[in-house]
């Protein structure tokens, strides 16, 4: 039987940054006091990897255990971490699993690709991820929203909300809308049922995913050959009712725009047309389901503190909102930022990084050698305890301003380095805002008690749905 952490709000320790309210430590799956047996590590990379972190890594600034004749090393030293993703990057690379797994859905894009064939497109993609390029996105993105609210206000009139697909849905449809100008009310069911296949059937680690060499095919991939042939015209013909749009100047500013425009400021070359819909199938898939993710987990930790809850809706509900843009970083709500940076910590999406050693290296006193394989694992990080205070409770305050800022490479949500997340900003304004006109209409009850544990394949997803109560509060003031 798992054993669970205390969920129940406890007395003895407070938030010092949001006095008055109760100490919440989330439920969670305790580690395993050892090291998993092989055959149930494999188990866990498949079906949840955040069972296969012992209680030791969590205490230990570097662990390592033999893997199939190798060595693999999890990494929670900062300056360990420092080495790997910075230093000496360009000795580590993505391994032949990761890369086996999602070049059939996400082709050779930025998140896929290695030399100078990622330099060539993060060095492309740079000037359409600016903070001045994302605020031309933030009208997309409100718009969205606002229709997601009217959507969610609906779902909730009828009964309790399975708020995770509600939130897929709207972060679905605020990708749509910044990518294409348009809702996805034409594509997102297919897009969905496209996604979930691939994650269900395919998307998920197997053993001859990780052990045959890169040319070799493993089972598996015939099956993502046949899905990548009708995912490639699927998304071709996305992009293709876009372009057809463009006489429609309401249909302009978005990222296709701005993709199509960019230029390599280098050579001044552009994206072929498969390089374009790569970087779409990238954006689309890699922003929206982290995102959901994002909210869903916020929206859990604050219904676990009513109390925090109730501080962050007043603030909502005090903020001027007309105008969004640059909402979460010019100081109108500050704590709903910390909220998402909180959650960000306690549920990373991105919940470890993979890297493959290229050459010998020495990383914290420990010999690397060429194949080992090294993890940075911000599921792990974000709660090692020689790193954070309380690191299993609930605690926007860390991130409040004037809160102490946590250690460099000790926080890593979107990764770190060169390969730092470019669409990271995209990110945390969609989700600042989003649970902001959430909280701004809706008080958020649990509508069970049965906790909800975090379950890891691709992202940190729930491991069932939860259904929440949604309250409607007192319209705003005009």
């Amino acid at each position: 039987m798992p054993t669970f952490s205390d969920a129940t709000a406890t007395p003895d320790r407070t938030i010092p940054s949001l006095a008055g309210t109760p100490r919440v430590v989330p439920p969670h799956r305790a580690p395993p006091e050892r090291e998993l047996p092989l055959p149930a590590y494999l188990r866990s990379i498949r079906d949840n990897a955040l069972a296969g972190f012992p209680r030791r890594a969590f205490e230990e600034p570097v662990t390592r255990r033999g893997l199939l004749g190798r060595s693999s090393f999890v990494l929670n030293d900062p300056e360990a971490i420092r080495r790997v993703l910075v230093e000496n990057q360009a000795n580590y690379a993505r391994t032949t699993g990761t890369t086996r797994i999602l070049r059939p859905i996400l082709g050779d894009g930025l998140l896929i690709s290695e030399g100078s064939a990622w330099r060539h497109q993060r060095r492309t993609l740079a000037p359409a991820f600016t903070p001045r390029a994302i605020d031309g996105l933030v009208p997309h993105i409100a718009a969205a929203v606002t229709d997601g609210m009217e959507r969610i206000a609906a779902e909730a009139a009828a009964g309790p909300v399975d708020l995770f697909t509600s939130f897929y849905r709207l972060a679905l449809e605020i990708a749509g809308r910044a990518m294409f100008s348009v809702g996805m009310d034409q594509h997102g069911a297919e897009l969905r049922q496209f996604i979930a296949e691939y994650a269900e059937r395919m998307g998920r680690p197997h053993l001859l995913d990780i052990v045959t060499p890169p040319g070799w095919p493993v089972p598996l991939d015939w099956s993502r050959r046949r899905f990548r042939r009708r995912w490639i015209p699927f998304l071709d013909r996305i992009i293709a009712a876009r372009r057809g749009a463009e006489g429609d100047r309401s249909r302009s500013g978005d990222l296709l725009d701005l993709l199509a425009a960019a230029r390599n400021p280098d050579t001044g070359a552009a994206f072929t047309p498969d390089e374009l819909r790569d970087q779409v199938a990238t954006m689309i898939l890699a922003g929206h389901e982290t995102t959901a993710g994002t909210l869903f987990w916020a929206a859990y930790l604050l219904a676990l503190a009513p109390e925090v809850q109730e501080r962050v809706a007043a603030e909502a509900r005090a903020a001027d909102l007309a105008d969004p843009t640059g909402c979460q970083s010019d100081g109108r709500l500050p704590l709903t930022r910390a909220v998402i940076d909180e959650t960000l910590r306690l549920y990373p999406a991105a919940f470890v990084v993979v890297r493959r050693a290229l050459g010998p290296d020495t990383v914290a006193g420990h010999a690397v050698k060429a194949s080992d394989i090294v993890m940075v694992s911000p599921w792990v990080l974000h709660r090692h305890r020689s790193l954070w205070p309380d690191p299993d409770a609930f605690d926007p305050g860390r991130f409040l301003p004037g809160a102490q800022a946590p250690r460099r490479f000790a926080y890593l949500p979107f990764g770190a380095g060169p390969r730092v997340c470019i669409g990271a900003q995209f990110a945390l304004s969609e989700a600042v805002l989003s649970l902001a006109r959430v909280l701004q209409r809706f008080r958020l009850v649990l509508d069970e008690s049965e906790p909800v544990l975090p379950q890891a394949v691709v992202t940190t997803q729930p491991d069932r749905p939860a259904r929440f109560r949604l309250i409607p509060r007192e319209p705003l003031s005009p």
